[in-house]
């Protein structure tokens, strides 16, 4: 049975593996606090694939003083050799009596063994389910991706009030302020990958890296870049386009990865990737998606026109909107942030659920979850 102790200190070890929001991908953010009788006697948090687990760090941490302790760790420990040895072997050679968790592992070489490894050492394992919900927020990329094949799909835009993206012409330079272009930065700073079109590609040039210091995140190392993919079914993307200078090895997916136009891109630095394609002879995005799932990509951020944004969205793999509104007004004849088919009913509608709304500077930020059925079930 668990306590408010126990409530307490698992929002400790929850705290920790936030600090790990920008760093762990492709592992999951895992945190880990040490304790008996409500001191802590070692914590830590997994930084960096390769490096040293959560639950090794606090024990080290903890050292002796671990024997006949509480492990509180926000995910099922690991029970399989990769790069580091597995957390059970740890937990059970350090003497730990109980082990508390929020969330069991969903990968299929952990989904419960760890907890029964744990059990037959003689080890008490509680779960704290009323916690659960923090410890999947924080990991919502990997348990998709592990439970799907997919990743985590969010799809940022930034429109006018009346749902705007560009003028006709499709100037859109900026539509919203520097606070939200910053916060973009953040979102971006913690998605595996970075997912446009070449359309855009080609109209705008952009660099679309991340731009923020280790400073600016609160981290102790330089941050990772997360790896760009464009959807590119004629291969259109120009291979003089200066994304190319900042990012190393961009993946190109298209429905045919032969010819000039792809030996140029190879030229200039890009991974060429075939793909299944759709009726429209675009690259099918289930398929897409799973082709970056492959790449162990967790949370995948879409920064696109209207074309693959809203054939994302039209396929029902968008698992989340995050919407930059500017209070501007673009008029009827400027761009929209959907290209999706006509909707001949009301009951054709995409429905959504809000998540949250806040200020950013002038602008608000909407967090929203596409609904697929009408008693409001999310994805």
């Amino acid at each position: 049975m668990t306590s408010g102790i126990d409530e307490r200190l698992m929002a400790r070890a929850l705290r920790l593996a936030a600090r790990g929001l920008y760093t762990t991908d492709p592992n999951p953010r895992v945190g880990c606090v040490v304790a008996r009788a409500g001191e802590v006697l070692g914590e830590g948090w997994h930084a960096v694939a390769g490096e040293e687990h959560a639950e090794a760090i606090a024990l080290r941490r903890a050292g002796a003083a671990a024997r006949g302790a509480t492990a509180y760790i926000t995910l099922e420990p690991c029970c399989h050799h990769g790069r580091t040895p597995p957390c059970t072997d740890a937990l059970i050679e350090a003497g730990v009596a109980r082990v508390v968790c929020a969330l069991r592992d969903p990968d299929p070489r952990v989904a419960g063994r760890g907890f029964r490894q744990l059990e037959a050492a003689g080890i008490q394992v509680d779960r704290l389910d009323g916690m659960a919900p923090e410890a999947r927020a924080l990991n919502i990329g990997f348990i998709k991706r592990m439970t799907t094949g997919r990743p985590w799909v969010r799809v940022k835009l930034a429109t006018s009030m009346d749902g705007r993206t560009a003028l006709a012409s499709g100037e859109s330079r900026w539509i919203t302020g520097e606070a939200a272009r910053r916060d973009v930065h953040r979102w971006r700073a913690r998605a595996s990958c970075l997912l446009t079109g070449s359309g855009t590609v080609i109209a705008d040039d952009p660099r679309l890296d991340m731009r923020l210091t280790a400073a600016d995140l609160g981290l102790d190392r330089a941050p990772r870049q997360p790896r760009l993919a464009i959807a590119d079914g004629r291969l259109r993307t120009p291979a003089s386009a200066r994304l190319f200078a900042h990012h190393e090895r961009p993946l190109i997916l298209t429905t045919d990865a032969a010819g000039a136009d792809a030996s140029a891109l190879l030229t200039s630095g890009a991974e060429v990737v075939a793909t299944t394609p759709d009726a429209a002879g675009h690259p099918d995005p289930r398929a897409l998606l799973g082709e970056l799932a492959r790449r162990a990509c967790n949370e995948v951020h879409v920064e696109a026109g209207p074309g693959l944004c809203g054939g994302l969205l039209n396929a029902g793999v968008v698992d989340e909107l995050l919407l930059y509104m500017a209070p501007q007004i673009l008029g009827h004849d400027a761009r929209g942030a959907f290209a999706i088919p006509e909707l001949r009913s009301m009951e054709e509608r995409i429905h959504l659920h809000v998540q949250e709304v806040r200020n950013v500077g002038p602008d608000l930020r909407i967090r929203a979850l596409p609904i697929i059925d009408r008693d409001h079930e999310r994805r």
